[in-house]
């Protein structure tokens, strides 16, 4: 057999094009839609190299281990495992996380809860206390802290593999000296009071987990995404808690999934407090909905 219809992987000497070519057709055999994408990151990672540097030095031969090292990711990618836990690494707000299968993957969703904060609250320089409810990576809390220079803040997880990483993620953002983190059930363990409460809280009916995608139900933590049977539990937990949680003039900034907005309105009614706004995703989806005493 020819090495021009060879597989890429038989190759002796397999260039970074060669490669690339070989791997986007073996994702979309199993049916990745962003395999184009999801190639070039990964090999990207295994060489340590810019997208530019990649694309430019496209000849390059690979050196065994890399080879095996990319071969190893590009099968882990065709059983689903989303493409930031095999680098460890995803964007949010323009900065870098480190994520793993403990947490929750940041989502450019979950950026609207940000353009809240900054829409509701534009002083950047104002000494705010933030409190993270369900902090995971870290990154609401943390993209907050780099947003106003004088605010502190305490994340909140009950998950310890999860507080492991988002301190890891403080102190690689310079951030660990306005940051606590705390073991805790939502707000159960928390002293004091905030200006701003931020939560992403599992939000996924527990019916629905099954039929999501399987980088979703099969890789990310169920602790993060499962919100009970209606998918409200966690707003249950929290909303009674923000009474004490919560400044008299603080707002409280909450991500719902499709269609939980006049519910979560219904049960901050029901604690005396307000809805005093939502803001929509890039898909005009209410993402984000805040909340005032």
């Amino acid at each position: 057999m020819s090495t021009h219809t060879q597989p890429a992987l038989q190759l002796r000497h397999p260039s970074v094009k060669d490669m690339l070519r070989h791997a986007v057709l073996e994702l979309q055999r199993a049916h990745i839609e962003t395999a184009s994408m999801d190639a070039r990151i990964l090999l990207q990672y295994v060489l340590q190299v810019t997208r530019e540097e990649l694309l430019l030095d496209n000849e390059r031969e690979l050196k065994p281990k890399q080879l095996a090292a990319y071969q190893e990711l590009v099968e882990k990618r065709k059983n689903r495992q989303p493409v930031s836990q095999l680098t460890g690494k995803r964007e949010f707000w323009g900065m870098c996380f480190k994520v793993t299968q403990s947490t929750l993957d940041p989502r450019p969703d979950s950026e609207t809860l940000i353009e809240a904060i900054l829409s509701r609250l534009p002083a950047r320089e104002a000494p705010l206390k933030v409190l993270d409810l369900g902090t995971g990576t870290g990154c609401l809390l943390l993209t907050v802290l780099s947003e106003y220079p004088n605010a502190s803040g305490t994340g909140v997880d009950i998950s310890a593999d999860a507080l492991d990483v988002a301190r890891e993620n403080a102190t690689r953002l310079g951030l660990e000296g306005r940051t606590a983190f705390v073991s805790s059930c939502w707000g159960s363990n928390v002293e004091g009071s905030y200006d701003i409460v931020i939560s992403n809280p599992p939000y996924i009916p527990s019916s629905v987990i099954p039929g999501l995608a399987a980088e979703v139900a099969q890789w990310e933590p169920k602790l993060a995404l499962d919100g009970g049977p209606d998918g409200m539990d966690c707003y249950r937990a929290i909303v009674p808690q923000l009474k004490t949680l919560l400044n008299p003039e603080g707002v409280a900034v909450f991500e719902i999934g499709i269609g939980q907005a006049k519910e979560l309105e219904a049960l901050v009614q029901s604690h005396g407090m307000k809805v005093a706004g939502t803001r929509d995703d890039m898909a005009y989806i209410t993402r984000c909905v805040l909340v005032t005493h």
